[in-house]
């Protein structure tokens, strides 16, 4: 029985999961888990990503005290940071987060005599200022002429393990620096924030093999054989990969602390329509291509979470917002307000103030007010789908941590009038692994990957039902109208 371990690396934690096929149903088993978030070092906000090195090794050490003396690993992140490396292979310094507020205005700046629809033309990328063409805009200029690489985190974490270096393409079309055209990066883009191809390591497809784990972290820690396939390294890339979608209108809903709305084309998209919605055509696995809309997600009610001092589980949290009733207000949950506040609960009350409008303060008012804005959200960014695509998606797959809240997966499927199919919740380690077995040729492709998961899983199904909440949706929308407006 092969094993695979999937190194899943969020904003606020990471795993190692344990992929095995038993009885013809891919298992899933946590082996080790551990804290992650950035800190303030040096005036910027920072990734320790050493700390995360060092916890993939003691996840290891765990796998061969269980009695397993070789997996194969992949390693999956958050998209855009990066770390630069010197000529001598070591790190110039901790990766900055992509919440840093370095790059406040930078999209304004660059785009002053680089046009928009230039750079979404050549890209397909959404215009987000925490993008890798921004965060290099701002970057030191004379630090990034130290580096002798430039590394992507999933890439530079499998480089610490194996010596070798790689970039995963998945992770870098988040950079909106990958032409699509040229399927390389782009010399325009690249000129403008000063850098070179030459500093980034060859662009390789999800599924690569990247080698073994180096002898000299077998003299430091009790590890099994390791060998290390770069898989689908951005944790959505992953995601989609483990979203067991059937047919050619299925929609899927990375619900965690990012959501990430939209579907999987084989062809890119990067119309005006698709550029005035700011839909992004990032790279997936197998010659596939994400076409999603970035939105706020679970980050806001984790952040409610922990001002209310971790005193609720999510679970007790929902149950408290289904006794409250939903739509008491509108919030725009996308708007940069909420990106990195010093206090979330008050940033939602002073929004919800400063538009007349009732405000939440019980715990389940502010987790009804959450839950019921993002399945507006989704229901909204549901319809511009189907005018961009020219048809209706009939079902909508919601994977990651948000595929448990029941409460917002029934109201997404009503208020959109769509079937919604959730789980796997682990859907993220779920797709790591499935790269790998393909890579292994225990599974034949990517059809029948997905077959697998939907064997394996207990899926939970969401129904539309009569619609008790009028034209709540279209109000919804003219509210995020009006704001538009008023920004301008």
């Amino acid at each position: 029985m092969k094993s695979y371990i999937a190194v899943d690396i969020g904003a606020s934690s990471g795993r190692l999961m344990l992929g095995q096929v038993q009885q013809g149903k891919l298992t899933l088993q946590e082996v080790h888990r551990f804290s992650n978030g950035f800190a303030m070092a040096d005036g910027h906000d920072r990734w320790d990503v050493d700390h995360l090195v060092h916890e993939i090794f003691l996840g290891l050490e765990k796998v061969k005290k269980m009695g397993i003396n070789a997996v194969k690993l992949g390693i999956d992140t958050w998209a855009v940071d990066y770390v630069l490396v010197g000529n001598d292979g070591q790190k110039l310094e901790d990766p900055i987060s992509y919440r840093d507020k370095r790059t406040h205005n930078a999209i304004e700046e660059l785009t002053s005599d680089l046009p928009r629809e230039y750079i979404y033309e050549k890209t397909g990328i959404q215009f987000q200022d925490f993008n890798t063409l921004y965060q290099l805009y701002k970057e030191n200029r004379q630090l990034l002429s130290q580096a002798d690489k430039i590394m992507m985190m999933p890439d530079y974490l499998g480089y610490v393990l194996t010596g070798n270096a790689v970039t995963e393409i998945t992770n870098a079309s988040t950079t909106q620096m990958l032409n699509l055209r040229v399927g390389l990066f782009d010399k325009d883009l690249l000129g403008k924030v000063n850098v070179s191809q030459d500093q980034f390591p060859r662009l390789v497809e999800a599924g690569t093999i990247l080698g073994n784990v180096s002898h000299k972290w077998h003299e430091k820690y009790d590890l099994p054989e390791v060998e290390v396939i770069t898989v689908a390294t951005h944790d959505t890339a992953s995601a989609v990969v483990g979203t067991p979608g059937q047919g050619d209108r299925w929609a899927f809903l990375s619900s965690g602390t990012w959501s990430l709305l939209g579907t999987e084309l084989n062809v890119p998209e990067n119309g005006l329509q698709a550029f005035h919605e700011n839909y992004t055509n990032e790279w997936g696995a197998y010659g596939t291509y994400r076409f999603l809309k970035n939105i706020m997600g679970l980050w806001i009610a984790q952040c409610v979470r922990h001002e209310l001092n971790d005193k609720y589980s999510f679970g007790e949290l929902a149950k408290l917002a289904t006794e409250v009733k939903p739509f008491a207000q509108f919030i725009d949950i996308n708007d940069d307000r909420f990106t990195n506040p010093d206090n979330m609960i008050k940033e939602l009350q002073d929004y919800c103030r400063e538009n007349g409008q009732q405000v939440p303060e019980t715990p389940g008012e502010l987790f009804q007010a959450i839950y019921s804005n993002l399945s507006l959200f989704y229901a909204n960014e549901l319809s511009k789908l189907d005018e961009i695509l020219g048809y209706h998606i009939d079902t909508l797959n919601i994977v990651g941590g948000g595929s448990n809240v029941g409460l917002m997966n029934q109201l997404t499927s009503t208020l959109a009038q769509v079937d919604v199919i959730a789980g796997p919740s682990e859907a993220t380690a779920v797709g790591n692994i499935m790269v790998q077995m393909v890579a292994a040729t225990e599974v034949n492709n990517l059809d029948a990957g997905r077959q697998l998961i939907a064997d394996s899983f207990d899926l939970k199904r969401y129904h539309p039902e009569a619609s008790q909440y009028g034209e709540v949706l279209s109000q919804y929308q003219a509210f995020l109208s009006k704001q538009i407006k008023e920004m301008v």
